[in-house]
């Protein structure tokens, strides 16, 4: 908790210190600022603790201390110049106005998001990690580092724990240092959600929407199932969103300013920040830093002193780059070691990238991936057999595994509240609609920013290529596209108060066009009720629901038949009074169970595919564990003349007693 009221106070201070004069948005931009000066800062730290030797408690402590002063330091400064807090008097009587200016619908909208913000809210606060990723290598990689004290790679056979970017790992590695568990894992992706509404809301007022441009906005945003589902979770989604928002909003005050020395470090710090959290997120930071930079280009070329400006926007294109490296090149650094390639051991490189870039499989990719985005019930099957009939008249095998992810089938069932698979169609097709309207009617979208608004909606429109170009198709793919839909979503909200200002000639199309919109909302709202009421793996109400269950029933909920297994056999190797644990276990067996229910012992791993890290010898651990694999399996790490003891989905094995 001390960990999350210092990062609170540091993001206030800086916020306060930084807030810009001019410009739209200027409260949500301090934050933004703030959060992205904040988490480089936490990042840094965990590096620089893992290098000096200082991971615990202490070494936490010391670094925030550390943040604390420095943003202190500005704070006072910037307290001193404007004589007292003129600047943070006036947030709450404009947020009393906004709400009085708002109509009923809107008032509706936003109290029916706002209780829906309140309970996933609930759900972060009550409910266990139970992400299905998060127990197999989200949260055991953290447990690892806190074991040996350091974020250095080790033993596992789960290579995801080392391959993939650690940095919402590291922002949950302070809590996990200074509480000694995971009570407050789930308020990271809370507080990202909230971020994404933020950062969403201040890019549709840069392209020139108003209030209920920016409110529709939010609203459309905030009630997607996946961003509902996936805020009281352990993903990483929302955090790699958040950062490449938090890149966008402040990438699209350049386009109409020179940039200073202070707005392209920020770029620079969140282009790390995307990169540190999850590589695909840089298919969403690329686009628009090109925009940014081909905006900074023209303004220079138009200035007086053009060559010194146009050097000068070069130079910080580079600084940009150096800063981004700045805070992932550790993590890289440690992957080239290992492994001799910046993406990791070649099961990584050929699992997830797209192997074949022809015109066709691109285009069957994207068919594949947008059905599965705007997945409806009774549409799965129907629909995949036509992206199948196309697919195959372009001669292209639609689970060709060049584009597929290993082993899966297509089509998938999406629709259903699954917090990693989830569709969002009608987000999806308003998104649509607000890229097309953006590229060809911009002036009757935006009349005031016509031109930003067509650059940006090239920018969005780029990454989606990139994305379809350069990743498989895989069922979970919807929740990897949540940075593009959170940059995607400002042109819906523009478009849809271009529709509800429109003067049409006739008042039924009028009335019509209120009727579709309304309903739209409302349908959000019913798929809002239907997530928070039964979806997986947190729901209110049904087996399993997040108020009534155990925590350690919470757990479990994916797999309820496993814990009954996983129990048994953490107490057995419990009363035996063992130290030193061997873990035997397949590259998605849950290992993170273990570390809960044996607190205190040390967990080693008897199988591994790091290269230059070997697994643990049997012999020197004092029990073994295994999961996720068969009998057969477990007995070829255990040895002979130790008691091996196994039922569906989980054993151990012990010595014998002398």
């Amino acid at each position: 908790m001390l960990v999350i009221v210092a990062a609170a106070l540091t993001v206030t201070l800086i916020a306060y210190a930084w807030r810009p004069a001019y410009g739209p948005g200027r409260l949500r931009l301090a934050v933004v600022r703030a959060c992205v000066l904040t988490g480089a800062g936490a990042v840094a730290g965990i590096e620089l603790l893992s290098w000096c030797g200082w991971f615990d408690v202490v070494g936490i402590a010391v670094v925030w201390a550390v943040m604390l002063v420095l943003a202190a330091i500005p704070a006072v400064i910037r307290f001193r110049r404007d004589g007292g807090f003129t600047g943070f008097r006036y947030p709450p009587t404009r947020a009393l106005g906004f709400w009085r200016a708002c109509g009923r619908w809107e008032k509706t909208g936003l109290a029916v998001l706002a209780a829906y913000v309140l309970v996933e809210l609930v759900f972060a606060v009550v409910a266990a990690p139970n992400n299905y990723d998060s127990q197999t290598y989200h949260l055991p990689k953290i447990e690892h580092w806190v074991q040996q004290g350091s974020v250095e790679f080790y033993a596992t056979r789960i290579h995801r724990q080392v391959t993939l970017a650690p940095g919402a790992e590291f922002l949950l590695t302070h809590l996990r240092l200074a509480s000694g568990g995971d009570d407050y894992y789930n308020l990271l992706q809370w507080c990202a959600a909230l971020g994404c509404l933020l950062v969403a809301s201040r890019i549709c007022a840069q392209l020139g929407g108003g209030r209920r441009a920016q409110l529709l906005t939010v609203l459309l945003l905030g009630m997607t199932p996946l961003v509902m589902l996936e805020a009281s979770s352990t993903q990483t989604d929302l955090v790699v969103a958040a950062w490449t928002g938090c890149v966008a909003t402040m990438a699209l005050d350049g386009l109409r300013r020179r940039a200073g020395l202070g707005e392209v470090l920020l770029l620079g710090l969140g282009t790390g920040l995307v990169a540190v959290t999850k590589t695909n997120g840089l298919l969403g930071v690329g686009p628009v830093l090109v925009l940014w930079g081909v905006a900074q280009l023209w303004l220079a070329w138009r200035g007086a002193r053009r060559a010194a400006h146009v050097t000068r926007t070069v130079v910080a294109s580079i600084v940009i780059v150096v800063l981004g490296f700045a805070l992932v090149g550790p993590f890289l650094g440690r992957v080239v070691a290992e492994f001799g390639h910046p993406l990791g051991p070649e099961r990584v490189r050929d699992s997830i990238p797209m192997q074949r870039h022809d015109p066709a499989s691109v285009f069957v990719n994207a068919l594949r991936i947008g059905q599965t985005a705007l997945d409806v019930p009774g549409f799965t099957q129907p629909v995949g057999d036509v992206v199948i009939a196309i697919s195959e008249a372009l001669g292209v095998d639609p689970e060709d595994p060049d584009i597929t992810f290993q082993g899966r089938d297509y089509p998938e069932r999406a629709w259903h509240p699954n917090e990693d698979k989830v569709s969002f169609p009608i987000t999806g097709v308003l998104a649509l609609i607000g890229f097309a309207a953006a590229l060809v009617a911009a002036r009757r979208v935006s009349p005031t920013r016509a031109g930003p608004l067509r650059g940006y909606a090239v920018a969005v429109g780029v990454t989606v290529v990139l994305y379809v170009a350069t990743v498989k198709w895989q069922p979970w793919g919807n929740r990897l596209l949540l940075y593009a839909l959170v940059l995607a979503v400002p042109l819906a909200g523009l478009w849809l108060d271009s529709v509800l200002r429109h003067r049409f000639r006739r008042e039924w199309r009028r009335i019509v066009s209120i009727v579709v919109v309304i309903g739209m909302f409302a349908g959000l709202a019913l798929t809002g009720v239907l997530s928070l009421g039964y979806g997986m793996p947190r729901r209110l109400v049904g087996e399993g629901a997040t108020l009534t269950a155990s925590e350690m029933e919470t757990r479990f909920n994916w797999h309820r038949s496993w814990q009954a297994d996983y129990v048994w056999a953490a107490e057995k190797v419990d009363a035996s009074g063992a130290d030193r644990v061997g873990m035997v276990q397949s590259r998605d067996s849950w290992e993170y169970p273990w570390w809960i229910l044996l607190p205190g012992r040390e967990l080693v791993s008897l199988t591994s595919v790091i290269p230059k890290h070997p697994a643990a010898d049997p012999d020197d651990v004092d029990a073994i564990l295994c999961s996720s694999l068969s009998r057969k399996l477990c007995r070829k790490y255990v040895p002979e003349d130790w008691d091996l003891h196994f039922r569906d989905h989980a054993g151990y094995a012990l010595p014998p007693k002398d």
